[in-house]
């Protein structure tokens, strides 16, 4: 899965493999790495620990997509899967957008839909998993509206600042053969 790129509408999606990863950190400078994955300090310092401590095992990976502007050209955010467990067929999707101004513009309900059908024909994924606060209302509804369906509560599930919250699990199902 080498150079892949996705397009929607105003989107343009550039795939992110712990493969590329460990080559930008193997043959490039730091400034290089910041520019092709568009990280500012904290961000360079997030993957260059995810390079040292290793991204993948012998059955989960990641993968994902760079969102980059087709108009300008600026990466605006990130979307696509991780705990992507090879042998059980399945991933959890995550998302985000970088800027507050880029959101509620639609973005992740355009790309969002171009990544479930990745993860499902190209990935071949069987369950496609998503973990959100029920707080977050955004992210409930962008669920919702692609078709995920909750199946329960994960009770202190992740620590946030010293606080453990609990996660909402979303799931969807490829139903194709």
């Amino acid at each position: 899965m080498h150079a892949i790129t996705l397009e929607t509408e105003r989107i343009r999606l550039k795939i992110i493999t712990p493969e590329i990863i460990r080559n930008l950190f193997e043959t490039h400078t730091e400034m290089s790495v910041k520019e092709a994955l568009a990280l500012d300090e904290s961000g360079y310092e997030k993957y260059l620990n995810m390079y040292r401590q290793g991204m993948e095992t012998h059955r989960i990976s990641l993968l994902y997509f760079l969102l980059e502007k087709k108009e300008t050209g600026e990466v605006i955010g990130e979307c696509g899967f991780h705990t992507w467990n090879k042998a059980h067929k399945r991933a959890e999707v995550f998302y985000s957008l970088k800027y507050e101004s880029d959101k509620r513009k639609g973005y992740l309900s355009e790309v969002l839909p171009a990544v479930l059908d990745f993860g499902f024909t190209q990935m071949e994924l069987h369950r496609i998993e998503a973990l959100v606060a029920d707080w977050n209302i955004p992210s409930v509804k962008l669920l919702l509206k692609n078709h995920f369906i909750k199946e329960g509560t994960l009770r202190e599930h992740y620590l946030v600042d010293g606080v453990f919250e609990d996660s909402d699990c979303y799931a969807l199902i490829n139903k194709k053969p």
